[in-house]
This record gives structure tokens, sequence and C-alpha cells, in this order.
């Protein structure tokens, strides 16, 4: 296991860095081709807005608890075992290992979860309309446990409540538009200096923003689900490219703070 320099992880983070500009630079169409389907969402039956207005209570609950939506760690750090070729028991272990690894680890996990997304999304695409009701859930439940599994994966544990903000902060990235993008950015730029659980709690703001963005995929879906070959088509298509880019936005945003937190440590060792 070749441990990283200085340099590499400098040069790692000038690319993390590319990345969050592209992100603030998307073009202005992105956000307005939403637009129609703020109409479609009024014509959703409302079983199906009920369902997806329950999201805001569910991601509540999951910060508050984790509850049903906490994930075993234990798999996870076999991963990481099994690609540095050293043992590794826990996330203090993680920590220590080189960026490379946490990334291979994290890309496996990032397949593992598009291909369960592009099942799921093709077996509820099946139905049409009202297998939808199931589907929210459902990738509620992904998106949510490929997040803590990328999170362990670059040495952060789930189970503290303040880096279950951190997981529903990407979740609120990945759906949000070029201003919001770069409020969140902003916001979790020195994650690290955490101040009050009553200060974190105010930054949450944005879950409403996140449960807005799957009423405009689930409008879409709907249109497509009209038609059942299409519908199963789109279904896995969509859901599939979703968790993709979550996991993208994850993957980066997790990989930022473990880079700066490495640089830290070796201006530390430094002074010492």
């Amino acid at each position: 296991m070749t441990m990283e320099t200085k340099q590499t992880l400098i040069e790692q983070l000038q690319q993390i860095g590319q990345w969050e500009k592209d992100q603030k630079g998307l073009w202005i169409w992105d956000r307005a081709a939403r637009l129609p389907f703020a109409i479609l969402d009024k014509l959703t039956p409302s079983f199906i807005q009920r369902k997806i207005g329950s999201l805001l209570d569910e991601l509540g609950y999951y910060i508050q608890s984790g509850g049903k939506y906490l994930t075993r760690q234990d798999s996870i750090l076999k991963k990481l075992e099994r690609n540095a070729e050293i043992p590794v028991h826990s996330i203090e272990d993680v920590k220590k290992l080189p960026i490379s690894v946490m990334d291979e680890t994290a890309f496996s996990i990032q397949k593992s979860h598009a291909g369960a997304a592009t099942v799921q999304g093709a077996a509820t695409g099946i139905g049409g309309i009202f297998t939808l009701a199931v589907d929210i859930p459902a990738t509620l439940a992904i998106s949510l446990k490929m997040l803590q599994e990328i999170a362990v994966a670059y040495g952060y544990d789930p189970n503290e409540r303040e880096e279950r903000i951190f997981i529903i902060k990407c979740l609120q990235f990945s759906s949000s538009d070029i201003v919001g993008k770069r409020a969140i950015l902003k916001e979790i730029a020195n994650y690290a200096d955490r101040g009050s659980s009553k200060e974190m709690i105010s930054q949450m703001q944005g879950w409403r923003e996140v449960v807005l963005s799957y009423r405009e995929q689930y409008s879409l879906k709907k249109v497509f689900r009209l038609v059942p070959v299409v519908g199963i088509v789109f279904g896995a298509l969509s859901n599939r490219s979703m968790i993709e880019e979550l996991s993208d936005t994850a993957i980066m945003l997790y990989k930022k703070r473990r880079i700066l937190e490495k640089l830290a440590e070796t201006e530390s060792d430094i002074r010492l």
C-alpha cells in the first residue's frame, strides 16, 4: 500500500475544486427545464402526493436517530481491508488509508447501488403510475444506504448525528439549482469546525428542496409510465442516473473533507 504525498493530495484537491466550479456554473436552463413539471405535479394523484410529502418526515427521523436507515459498517470495512491489503477494523483505521483505497471502495459502492436502483426502477415501471408509491421510499432507502457506505469509505461515521446532517446535505446538493449548490458548498466548506446542534439544524431548511426535487422527478416518471414498456425503460434509466449523480456528489464532498484533514495533519506534523 503506497501512501500519497502532500503534492498528490493538493493535485486531487484542485481536481475537486474544478468539479465544484463546474457544478456552480451549470446552465440556467437546467433549472428552467423543470418548470413544466410544476404543472404536471398538480395532476399527480393525492396518494402519491402524500407519499412524496412523507419524505420530509422520513428525512427528519433519519437525522434524529438514523432508525431503520442506519447501515452496517462491517461489509464496507471488509471491502476497504481487501483493497488496502492491511487490517481495517474501525473508522479510525480507515482515516489512515490512502485516498486511492477510499476511492476504489467508494466507486464499487456506487456501482453496486446503481445496479440495484436500475432493477428497482424497472420493476416499479411495470405497474405504471401506481407503483410510484413503492418506488419513492425504495429510492430514498437506496440513496441513504449508499451515502452512509460512502461516508464510511472515507472514514466518517454515520452513527454520529452530525454526519447524518452532512449526508442530507449531499442529497440536497444533488437536487439543487445553481444558487443552492453555491450556498451548500459555502456551508460545508469548513464542516470540521462544526458549531452547536441548533446551528446545524438551522441549516437543514433545505430538506424541502430535496422533497421538491422528488416531486419533479416523479412527475416526469408519471408521464412515461403511462406507456408500459417505455415506463420500464425510463424507470430503470432515471433511477440509475439519479443514484450515479448522487454518489458522484458524495464521493467528491467526502473526498474533499478527507484530503483537507490529511493536509492539516501534515502541517501539524511539520510544526512538531
